[in-house]
């Protein structure tokens, strides 16, 4: 194990990176305050979100003043606390909306996903960095998923779909930048693909039943009762896959017939995760699907948020209504005001002008990310400015396309912005990382 550093440095910070999101967080307090205000939470929303700054100021200069490699050196103990605390919350966790996703305190609540992902985020940066050299080697892949699947399961038994949503692409982002063949990045998605695409078509079908065949229509119906077995054919899928793989790398058989066996065990693979997430979808989650395919089929229910949403940004025009002067969001027609739909309050109160700023910020950060990332002084500080770039790209990409109708309503927040406690500690985790990677990089004498 490397000693801790925790000396500080001369030009040990990333100025403009910590200017800009110290902004995104002003902008979004502000937000919040109008979101909220002349309502009968407002106080006790302000305060978890003051107590929740507090608590990233104090992540932020811990993660800074560290050295990050000790979370590579430490990356097994940092994914076992991840495994045991998605497990507990299970267990003794609080559900809200029919998810089991928080941890009750005093003052305010924790979403463990939410921190998870960014520890996510180093095991896998730790794990590839320590098996660069056989990233060509397919057991390496294996054991990617391995270490991923456990972790992506017992999220959907909460169920958390957006942790899905923005976690996949950055892990993929982080297997592409290691090095990793395209072949098998293309087996990882198709399997993601597939996986993804079965909960979509059912709730098409449920929407207009007369596309698809009686008779499969009731099998697939009744694969969809399979309940847990889903979650066990999924599994010994895998195991039949890698048996497969195995064999036929001990046995020497061409390759074609490799990859046509492939393509079967990541199709079927694929199909049960399907029917398994299925089974995980809420009623309220398959009507904003439905809402997004047919946006005139619930006005007044599942569409409803998407088109308060574009009538508050609409009525913003150019440059807004000003600070605390907006209508559609202070009088309550837009839901999930201070959450995930807080950009319509930006809009409205801020106008185009605003919205355009925000989103000047938010690439200036991932450009000071990127850069980071160019100047680091090893393999693993490169890795993890990579899942923190894909991280916050995934994010404003869903939440932009979210409030103007052009994604599904996900239920993502937009980081640094939103309220939300535990989004907002995890964030600046993960900036605080960029920030310690920044102070030990690579300096040209």
């Amino acid at each position: 194990m490397k000693p801790l550093n925790l000396g500080i440095k001369r030009t040990t910070l990333d100025i403009t990176l910590l200017a800009v999101f110290v902004s995104l967080v002003l902008i979004g307090t502000m937000a919040i305050m109008s979101a909220v205000s002349g309502t009968s939470f407002a106080e006790q929303i302000l305060r978890t979100h003051f107590v929740a700054i507090i608590l990233a100021v104090i992540v932020f200069i811990l993660s800074w003043s560290l050295n990050y490699q000790v979370f590579s050196d430490q990356w097994k103990v940092l994914y076992g606390i991840m495994i045991l605390t998605l497990i507990a919350v299970l267990i003794i966790g609080v559900s809200d909306r029919g998810s089991r996703s928080w941890f009750r305190l005093p003052f305010f609540s924790i979403q463990p996903s939410e921190l998870c992902r960014v520890g996510l985020i180093m095991v896998m940066a730790s794990f590839l960095h320590f098996n660069y050299r056989r990233i060509a080697d397919p057991q390496v892949i294996i054991k990617v998923c391995a270490l991923i699947l456990p972790m992506f399961a017992l999220v959907m038994m909460q169920p958390d779909f957006s942790w899905v949503v923005i976690t996949f692409p950055t892990i993929f982002a982080m297997l592409y930048a290691s090095g990793v063949n395209m072949f098998y990045l293309i087996i990882i998605c198709g399997y993601a693909g597939i996986s993804g695409l079965f909960p979509i078509m059912w709730t098409l079908f449920d929407l207009k039943p007369d596309l698809l065949d009686y008779r499969v229509f009731s099998f697939l119906d009744g694969l969809s009762n399979f309940g847990w077995n889903t979650f066990i054919f999924c599994g010994a899928a895998i195991v039949l896959g890698y048996l497969v793989w195995y064999s036929l790398r001990q046995l020497r058989i061409m390759a074609p017939t490799f990859y046509v066996l492939l393509a079967v065990t990541v199709l079927l693979a694929g199909f049960f995760s399907g029917v398994f997430i299925d089974k995980q979808i809420k009623n309220y989650q398959r009507k904003r699907v439905e809402a997004f395919l047919e946006p005139t089929s619930d006005p007044k229910g599942a569409g409803y948020n998407v088109i308060q949403s574009k009538i508050a940004i609409g009525s913003g025009g150019f440059v807004g209504k000003g600070l605390f002067s907006g209508t559609q969001a202070r009088l309550g027609f837009v839901p999930e005001r201070h959450t995930d739909f807080i950009l319509a309050v930006v809009g409205e109160e801020m106008g185009f002008m605003g919205m355009l700023a925000v989103l000047l910020l938010y690439l200036i950060m991932l450009y000071r990310v990127y850069s980071v990332a160019l100047v680091s002084s090893d393999m693993f500080g490169f890795l993890v400015c990579c899942g923190v770039f894909s991280m916050f790209l995934v994010y404003l990409v869903v939440n932009f396309g979210m409030i103007v109708g052009l994604l599904p309503v996900a239920g993502i927040p937009l980081p640094l912005i939103s309220y939300g406690g535990s989004n907002l500690v995890s964030s600046v985790w993960a900036l605080g990382l960029v920030e310690s990677i920044y102070a030990r990089r690579i300096t040209v004498v």
